[in-house]
């Protein structure tokens, strides 16, 4: 497994942890926000907004200019690479242990096979009754 920072990864998976910055990022995608348009939908203050904002530049996933009194946020999508390649990890181990469960479930579904029944032939007695 390739080795990260855990203070990246913390910073990263704190920053993803909450659905307000989670949404932030998304809008973020669509292109550059104000603090104004990031907090909008959230019906939260400026400051509540800014406060959301500073954990996501801690974990590097947006870059905040100011001009005057205006802030414009732009998406930094690079820090994401490095926690989903720490997923990756994970994925390939959930993976292995989800088809070894799934060979094992189909092997015990598996109908047995039924032991071949020998041919009944009509005995002497049978034939002559006929």
């Amino acid at each position: 497994m390739v080795e990260y920072s855990d203070a990246r990864l913390n910073d990263l998976f704190r920053a993803l942890a909450d659905p307000t910055r989670r949404a932030m990022l998304q809008d973020l995608a669509a292109g550059p926000r104000t603090v104004g348009e990031l907090a909008a939908p959230h019906a939260i203050s400026l400051a509540g907004a800014s406060k959301h904002i500073q954990v996501l530049e801690q974990a590097g996933l947006l870059d905040r200019q100011v001009q005057g009194r205006v802030h414009t946020c732009r998406l930094e999508a690079a820090p994401l690479h490095e926690g989903v390649e720490w997923l990756r990890h994970y994925e390939r181990f959930w993976t292995t242990r989800l088809d070894a469960l799934d060979a094992l479930l189909r092997a015990a579904d598996a109908p047995a096979k039924p032991a071949r029944a020998r041919k009944r032939t009509p005995s002497a007695k049978t034939r002559t009754k006929r």
